[in-house]
């Protein structure tokens, strides 16, 4: 990988408070704290001072996700704002509420929260709301108390380059999201943080609603969290053949199902499943890619992972550059056998 010592600074005629105090985003599904947002806390603590999540919802849902919250190891303070306009997180709502809350006698230096679909919609919109500057996506974070500057990396170039940013001292809020696999989730702590409420912002006629979420169901685990990922490409033919091949390996595993975006846009599986920069960003434990010869697009979304191993029979593939074991095979054979051995 070729890192860069490209640096930015945006400069802007502020005072800022000396210790870090960063404002988490906390987002949860069904009544459970997202494991992204449990990474945005790590980052969060990496600053060095103290931290302060937020969490938005309706009175139904939020009392078990505070519940949780509260347990986090690195959070001094919990806020919760309660409304059926926070039922479904969208910008034009949301908003508000963190600019009220970041106004000019707002104790916070930071903003974080995960790089989520909806993250990437309400903090940019915070930012320039603010007149602030954003940086998304970042892989590793450091405060410097002593000039009260942040140094961020992140990736760019499809991950073949590191960028690194530094938001000077005169930026009196520093809003980021992170890249979720590039920080271990927080832990739970015996020390209990403090609730507090918060009143909602009421939005009159928002310019947006929601109308419904539609959510992929499967007993295997969420690709995005998963410690084990079985990857299929363009060679697996067709949807039938997809599953028929890689279905029993991932349930022999326990592992999720993931697929490149060759074999997405040929309709083998569904766009929730795609692994790579226009998909989801994977690091887990093993990810095993099937059939995928290695596009840049491809690499960006799993190289992190720790054990990487590719099932290929183009021995020139780029797969095999950044795979650590490589089997140089027909899949159609080499993955049967392989299930037949795993299960004996």
């Amino acid at each position: 990988m070729l890192r860069t010592s490209l640096t930015r600074t945006f400069n802007r005629c502020y005072a800022t408070a000396a210790s870090p105090h960063a404002l988490v985003f906390l987002e949860h599904q069904k009544g459970n704290l997202e494991s992204a947002s449990l990474s945005a806390l790590t980052a969060a603590a990496q600053l060095g001072g103290k931290v302060t999540g937020l969490v938005v919802g309706t009175a139904e849902e939020l009392p078990h996700v505070l519940e949780q919250a509260k347990k986090i190891r690195g959070l001094d303070t919990v806020l919760h704002a309660t409304s059926p306009q926070h039922s479904t997180p969208l910008p034009e709502t949301i908003t508000p509420l963190f600019e009220r809350l970041l106004s000019e006698q707002s104790p916070f230096t930071h903003v974080v929260s995960a790089h989520s679909s909806s993250a990437k919609s309400i903090l940019p919109r915070v930012a320039a709301k603010l007149d602030l500057p954003a940086v998304s996506d970042i892989t590793s974070v450091q405060h410097d108390q002593s000039s009260n500057s942040t140094t961020f990396t992140r990736p760019i170039y499809a991950g073949n380059a590191i960028s690194t940013v530094r938001a000077s001292e005169s930026i009196p809020i520093k809003i980021f999201t992170i890249r979720s696999t590039a920080f271990s989730a927080a832990a739970p702590a015996e020390a209990e943080a403090k609730i507090e409420t918060i009143d909602p912002v009421q939005v009159t006629d928002p310019s947006t609603e929601h109308v419904s979420t539609t959510l992929t169901k499967s007993d295997r685990p969420d690709l995005g969290v998963a410690s084990r990922v079985i990857s299929g490409g363009r060679a697996l033919k067709n949807a039938d053949t997809f599953k028929a091949t890689l279905y029993p390996l991932a349930d022999t595993l326990g592992a999720a199902v993931g697929a490149s975006r060759a074999a997405v846009d040929a309709g083998y599986a569904d766009n929730s499943l795609q692994v790579g920069q226009t998909g989801k960003v994977v690091a887990p434990e093993l990810y095993m890619a099937i059939g995928i010869s290695g596009a840049i697009q491809h690499l960006a979304g799993m190289k992190d992972s720790k054990l990487i191993v590719a099932i290929n029979k183009d021995p020139d593939a780029p797969i095999f550059q950044v795979a650590d074991v490589g089997l140089v095979a027909d899949l159609f054979e080499a993955v049967p056998e392989m299930v037949t051995k795993l299960k004996q």
